[in-house]
Formats: C-alpha cells, structure tokens, sequence
C-alpha cells in the first residue's frame, strides 16, 4: 500500500497530459455516444488514481453531460449511469457537474430533475435558473412562480424563463405583466432573445401591430443589435399583423439577409393576397444564390393558392421536388390540393391525396371536401367522407360535421344525414366555425 502511495505523484504527473487531452476530447466529441465512451475509456485508464486526485475529472463530467444534453432522448439512458458514478465519487459537491446533470434531467427526464435539485448542497442562479427552465417548459407554471420569486438575485435569463414559460403556455397576459414589472424595476435590461420570446408568443393577441412597434422602437432606442432571431421575428409579425410595409422596412435594414428573412416576407406577402410579389421575392432569392428551406416553399405554394395561381403553384411543387430534392411535407401537399380543389379540378386534388407518401391529415380532407361541396359534386368526396369519419375528429370541429352532413344531403343520402347528425350529439360536438387549410397554414410559425 505504501509503494503504491509513493507511486501516485508519478502517475499523477504521467498522467497529466493524458487528462487534459481526453477532458478536451470529450468537450470535442461528434456525439453523445462518442463522448461517454471516452469518459469510460478515461475512467479505465485512471483506475489506479482516485477521483479526487485527478483535477480534469470534473471538467470532464460537465462536458460528457453536455454533450448528452444536447442530443435526442435515444441516450437519456446514459444520464443514471453518469449519475451514480458522481455520486459514488462525491463529484456532486461540485455545482457545475451537479447543475450541468439538472441540466440533462430537466431535458430528458424532469421528474428526476426535480429530485436531484432538491438534494443539490450549494445551488447557484445558473442551477436555479436550470430548474426554472424546466418547470416552465414542462408547464408547471405554478412551481416555476414560486422559485421565481424565491430567486433573490435574478438575471435576464430568470425573467426570459419566466417570460416564455408563460407564452408558451397561452398566458401572454401574464407574460406581457411581468415584462412590464421588469421595466418598471429597471434592474435587469432585455436582450434579444426575450424580445423574440415576446413576439412569439403573442400572435394571438389583437394588438399585435401595436407591440411590434413597441418592441421594434425599443430595440432602436437602445441601439440593440438586429440578429438573425429579432430580425426575422419583427417581419414575421409584421406581415402576419398586416404592417408590410415595416415588414419590408425591417428587411431592408438587415445587413446580412439569409434564408428565414427572405423566407418570412414570402410568407407575409403569400398571407394577405400577394402571390405575384410573393414569386418575385422568391426569384430575387434565387437569383442571388440563396437555396430556400422546405417552409420557403410552403409560403410561396400558399402564395400560388390565394391568389389562384395553378400553373406557378404546380411549377413550383415540381421545382422543390426535382431541382431542389425536398421531400413534399403535409403543409405542401395541403397547398396543392387546396389549390387544385378550389379551381374545381377536383380529379387532380383527388390524385395528389391518393399519391401521397404520407397519411393526408383531416385538414387535408376538409379542404378537400370543402371544395367538392362548392363546386357540388358527391360522388368524388363520398370516398373522402368514409376516410374522415374513420379518424379521429375533435369534439370541437363540429363545422367538419356539418360540411359532410351536407355533402351527404347533396348526394341525397338522408339516411347518412342522420347518422352523422346522431354522431354529433353522441360526441357533444360543438357548431363552431371552421377553419380553411390556408387559414391553419397562416398560423404556422417560421
């Protein structure tokens, strides 16, 4: 025992570039896979030393414990393994390794976050705001109320926590109060990305132009740089509220556009009725050698479908799928068949729902229908009809009821009539009215 006490202080300096390099070749791992074996690896070739005595196994366990964290729930299970070993080794004591593990927890499983952080000795603001965080994205917003006010010492990411936990969640009244209580207090200044959670979450309220140009002046007041975030934020709720113009503003002033701004004026302009100006900014994109995203495409089909342009929309479809190699989503296909539907090209619609390579959702179906109502022909939607009846349809979509209970009285079916007027009430299904494809498309966020 006494030769292997004397050995340590020169395994100890041996060792030393080894533990530096392997803490820095989990820090710099490809995957959460990689850096966990690599932690193993560290942990075998260091049996000999105790935990205590090697000062980059801390560092070491954070950096794993990132890498886990920012990865999909495929390596949750990893997260109790590192567990007990820090806590076999008392490397809990240590608050960034006990935060960066509440950290994991809060992502992958929070019910366990909210044990490990009632058992955290010495827990800083970063630790609170973690757990913070993870009341309010798992929307225990009475829980995350209660630690935000036992917070004494606050920062931009408390209140941002708080903030969006509250818009996240429908409570843009209250998010928008304690905004206002944040300036009041005047401690605390907000950054870009709580004026982004701000915007984001009130798209729902009436008065939407209204703080646009409030959140928009204050970044201007106090010179607050214009990222890609804010930039793209201020014209997506522009357009969405109607004000192209400060849209077109904001755009403008960006200094280095890319995908999501061009992209958020193609959306806007496609919303309120401008298809033309909708496919010019979308081969100005072009022209200048931006490569659009899948949701580009979904603006500029909803384009083509307000204002009733067949040959572009179908153009374009074949443009995203041939020259640029997207997979058409659901959001694509419902364009086209709301697109063709409503020209009355119903056989064409018909064929875009049978050559999907996905299941087509209810709002598929319902614009469909919709449109084989309007132009009046049963027999193409009482197929459509028996599919939609076969899917599970929300008690509150009662317009969808009472679009197939005319379908079926316009083929003359009174029999079916009355079948589904009896599903209605069996389900206590609420008339309430309707919404179009493109109506749900508008409401899509960038």
């Amino acid at each position: 025992m006494g030769a292997l006490q004397r050995q340590q202080p020169e395994l100890l300096h041996l060792s030393s570039h080894f533990l530096s390099a392997s803490a820095a070749a989990i820090r710099s791992a490809s995957s959460p896979q990689e850096a966990f074996s690599l932690f193993r690896l560290r942990l075998r070739r260091l049996r000999c030393l105790p935990p205590s005595s090697d000062p980059f196994n801390s560092h070491a366990a954070v950096f794993t414990l990132k890498s886990i964290s920012s990865s999909s729930s495929s390596t949750a299970s990893l997260i109790p393994h590192l567990h007990a070993y820090l806590l076999k080794n008392n490397l809990l004591s240590n608050v960034h390794v006990s935060t960066s593990l509440l950290h994991a927890y809060s992502l992958h499983s929070p019910n366990h976050a909210d044990l490990l952080f009632d058992e955290i000795p010495n827990p800083n603001l970063v630790t609170a705001n973690t757990m913070l965080t993870s009341l309010c994205r798992t929307g225990r917003l009475n829980a995350a109320v209660s630690l935000f006010d036992a917070i004494s010492d606050k920062d931009v990411v408390s209140w941002s926590a708080m903030i969006e936990g509250y818009m996240c969640h429908g409570r843009c009244t209250n998010g928008l109060a304690l905004f206002r209580e944040m300036m009041e207090i005047g401690e605390i200044k907000p950054d870009p990305q709580m004026l982004v959670t701000l915007l984001s979450g009130c798209t729902s309220v009436g008065s939407l132009q209204s703080l646009c140009k409030s959140i928009h002046a204050y970044a201007e007041k106090h010179w607050m740089q214009m990222n890609e975030q804010l930039a793209t934020s201020l014209v997506d709720m522009y357009a969405k509220s109607g004000c192209l113009r400060n849209a077109f503003i904001i755009f403008e002033r960006v200094p280095q556009r890319n995908v999501t701004h061009w992209t958020a004026m193609i959306c806007g302009l496609a919303m309120h009725g401008h298809g033309e100006e909708a496919i010019a900014f979308f081969n100005k994109m072009l022209y200048l050698g931006m490569r659009p995203s899948v949701i580009t495409f979904v603006g500029l089909l909803n384009a083509c479908c307000q204002s009733g342009l067949i040959e572009e929309g179908q153009k374009f479809f074949y443009v995203m799928v041939e020259e640029f190699g997207f997979e058409p989503e659901i959001w694509h296909y419902g364009c086209m068949v709301d697109l063709l539907a409503k020209a009355g090209r119903l056989d064409d619609a018909y064929a875009i729902i049978r050559n999907m390579r996905i299941e087509p959702n209810i709002i598929v179906w319902t614009s469909f229908l919709a449109a084989c109502k309007k132009h009046k022909n049963f027999e193409i939607a009482e197929e459509g009809i028996e599919k939609v009846l076969g899917m599970e349809i929300s008690s509150d979509n009662g317009a969808l009821y009472t679009l197939i209970s005319d379908l079926y009285a316009l083929g003359g079916r009174w029999d079916s009539v009355k079948r589904v007027r009896k599903l209605m009430d069996e389900k206590n299904v609420r008339k309430i009215k309707g919404s179009s494809f493109i109506e749900a498309l508008s409401t899509r966020a960038l």
